[in-house]
């Protein structure tokens, strides 16, 4: 995603809704800035769990985030309900990149939006392998070209 390019609600195909939490703010009364990414890892991984059957405590083939990044446009604070749109920008063999957005409810500009990518694993020799073939099914309908 490029810095100009701010994503709007239509751009994502799925959505979580994730309530915000006392304990995610910060000293200074707004989510800490590493909570925007643990909710980009909740949104991704209920994704993966609800609709690709990812088991992570079994699968022998799992994912791990390589790459990270975010932009931060708007505070979001306690209480606040978060639309976090995900969308896929890259689907290879081994690798995925994931974009994502956290949407406060009735707000069409993102608060945050950003990407990672996941790099599918075999658990045992830590070596890429092929993302697994339910996971792949899922993620597919996800795939967004990024425009520009």
């Amino acid at each position: 995603m490029s810095e100009e390019a701010v994503p709007a609600r239509g751009d994502f195909p799925h959505f979580l809704t994730i309530e915000t939490r006392w304990q995610d703010l910060d000293a200074y009364g707004h989510v800490n800035n590493v909570v925007y990414y643990s909710y980009f890892d909740t949104a991704v991984t209920d994704f993966l769990v609800r609709e690709g059957g990812l088991k992570s405590q079994q699968s022998p083939v799992i994912g791990v985030i390589v790459e990270s990044q975010c932009q931060f446009r708007k505070e979001l604070g306690f209480p606040d309900t978060i639309d976090a749109g995900i969308k896929v920008a890259r689907l290879g063999n081994s690798s995925v990149r994931y974009e994502i957005a956290l949407f406060r409810r009735g707000d069409e500009e993102p608060s945050a939006y950003g990407h990672f990518v996941h790099v599918w694993i075999d658990r045992e020799s830590r070596r890429p392998k092929s993302i697994p073939q339910p996971v792949r099914a899922a993620l597919e309908p996800l795939i967004v070209l990024t425009k520009g």
